[in-house]
């Protein structure tokens, strides 16, 4: 029995880690007002879609946008224009990986970005919200 638990957790780790072979950068950097995601892949066999995920002090992990694939060898940028809220804020950011007939997505590795916002764009964000 501890030898099929054994190479059960082989397998799995194997499986984890070719899933994620394909990706070959996750970036996130502050820029003005915004935070800008970009990634690149190498192989996207069976890839349906993206979700971008963020995380922040407050919260856990919530789905903000999803971007269809579009082949091997792509770079994807996404701007998130909401991440302005508060002063000086830390984002995690993960990559749900969406395969087509499949229900078990893998996840990129997280990135973190730390966001200063200018005071005008915080204090619109603030009147956006109260409106939402």
């Amino acid at each position: 029995m501890k030898r099929t638990l054994l190479i059960s957790f082989f397998i799995f780790l194997s499986i984890n880690l070719i899933a994620e072979a394909f990706l070959v950068s996750f970036n996130a950097r502050s820029e003005s007002d915004k935070i800008i995601l970009t990634w690149q892949t190498a192989q996207e066999i069976n890839i349906k879609e993206f979700v971008v995920e963020r995380e922040s002090s407050n919260s856990s992990f919530v789905e903000i946008a999803r971007i269809k694939a579009t082949g091997d060898n792509s770079v994807y940028t996404y701007i998130d224009e909401n991440a302005f809220k508060t002063a000086d804020a830390i984002y995690k950011y993960r990559l749900k990986i969406v395969e087509y007939n499949s229900n078990n997505p893998t996840y990129s590795m997280e990135v973190v970005v730390s966001h200063s916002p200018s005071p005008v764009k915080r204090t619109w964000g603030s009147i956006k919200a109260l409106f939402r």
